[in-house]
């Protein structure tokens, strides 16, 4: 595929300020107020662009600097609020002048027809910028399984969005160490580059439509964490029958995850005891744990059209086209052990989030394969990266695995599942229920 017209560039090193960052807000007053007096402007100049492009095919160069400007800058100010860069921005939206900046090519021919109904086509762009970049106070929803402290993750990541989700998190960490975790500065800077180009794709800078695959990372992401790691195929396909009752062919699937669930809750009582002694999870209770998270993978991007086929009803690795694949038992620290629920909560507060946007691609995929009976791929990766975090992160939760969910975007080699070892203790396998497939 063709770049983006509108591409992110990341040069930081991220260094942070304790200072800068305590006070980052407050800092950032000027640029708000900046930021919204040039807004305003940019509204009647996007009204003056859309009549230039519809009747000319191609946006002036005067306009088109305004315009991008005002992009860029608002990539800016978004990026120093956030904490995606440290150094205080300028006010000009100067290209090259950031850490955090947008190339953004010249003025092209634009389509009329995409032109003439810009402000409906970019509809769905905007509501997966609301799930990325999101704000304080705004909508909001995730994935919840357990109520209680799953209620409280769920206010606090889905009705933000991912990126103040992110920042919230991000000031702790930058407060303690001076230093950005650089998951999180790639996650921040996949958002922002998601939002200019909607934004860039609104204000007739371009006709090309913003692309959701998280994996086009501006700076090359590290190999994903090899203790529990998703695979997908390619395969966009996807039927129009079972698209169109997918939540109704979903039933059995949530009834037997629930059923499922109810031993999973004592083998994850037993077991934490049990690793506190051993300071490893138990070969049986890592397996029957893992297969149980690896179905929950499977139904999920079944629902959500991440995947196609009706999945089976064991959570075997290899038998779904969206697999989890999960290493065997290792030795973990006894007291990360002891006080895992407290140490996963920012990963869960981060997938939470990750959750809300995993159910606005599910939305958006409907419609989108019931008319072309195929699923857009930037959605279907955005997706991908959803279910993968949500894995790695319930999965460090559950004792699958002492190694940290890693929160940047996926590298864009994503390691196949591999079949795991035949154990030599077992522990009882669900009862097996008759499976049927859907095509």
């Amino acid at each position: 595929m063709e770049p983006h017209p509108i591409r992110m560039v990341v040069e930081d090193d991220l260094e942070r300020s304790r200072l800068t960052v305590f006070f980052r807000l407050l800092l950032a007053i000027p640029h708000i107020i900046w930021l919204i007096l040039w807004g305003i402007a940019v509204f009647f100049v996007g009204i003056l662009s859309w009549f230039i492009v519809l009747f000319t095919a191609r946006l002036p160069q005067s306009l088109h600097d305004f315009s991008s400007a005002y992009v860029r800058y608002g990539t800016h100010v978004y990026g120093y609020v956030l904490l995606a860069a440290s150094p205080f921005p300028g006010f000009t939206g100067t290209e090259g002048s950031y850490p955090v900046d947008l190339e953004i090519d010249p003025p092209a021919p634009q389509s009329r027809w995409k032109t003439a109904f810009r402000i409906f086509l970019a509809f769905p762009a905007f509501l997966v910028t609301s799930a990325l970049l999101g704000g304080p106070g705004g909508g909001g929803g995730g994935s919840s399984t357990s109520g209680g402290s799953e209620e409280m993750y769920y206010y606090w990541g889905g009705s933000m969005g991912l990126a103040f989700t992110i920042a919230i998190l991000a000031w702790f960490a930058c407060m303690v160490r001076a230093r950005m975790p650089n998951g999180f500065r790639d996650a921040l800077a996949f958002c922002l580059r998601y939002a200019a180009q909607t934004y860039g794709y609104l204000l007739f800078l371009t006709d090309r439509y913003p692309y959701g695959d998280p994996r086009q990372n501006p700076v090359p992401a590290p190999p994903p964490p090899r203790a529990i790691a998703l695979s997908a195929d390619e395969d966009l396909h996807r039927s129009r029958l079972t698209v169109f009752f997918r939540l109704l062919l979903a039933i059995p699937l949530f009834i037997w995850l629930l059923l499922w669930t109810i031993p999973v809750v004592f083998v994850l009582i037993f077991g934490w005891l049990a690793a506190i002694a051993l300071g490893r999870f138990p070969d049986p209770f890592h397996r029957f744990v893992g297969a149980w998270l690896r179905y929950t993978i499977h139904v999920l991007a079944f629902v959500t059209l991440v995947a196609n086929p009706f999945p089976g009803f064991t959570g075997t690795p290899g038998t779904y086209p969206v697999d989890l694949h999960i290493d065997p038992p290792e030795r973990q620290s006894r007291w990360t052990i002891l006080f895992r629920s407290l140490l996963a909560f920012p990963a869960i507060v981060v997938e939470t989030a990750l959750s809300f946007a995993l159910w606005i691609v599910a939305f958006l995929s409907w419609f989108a394969a019931m008319a072309t009976g195929r699923m857009p791929s930037g959605l279907r990766a955005l997706g991908e990266w959803s279910l993968g975090y949500y894995g790695q992160a319930y999965g460090y939760l559950y004792l699958l695995t002492g190694t940290y969910p890693y929160s940047g975007p996926p590298a864009v080699d994503v390691p196949e599942a591999v079949e795991e070892a035949a154990p030599v203790d077992t522990w009882p396998e669900p009862p097996e229920a008759p499976s049927f497939s859907a095509s």
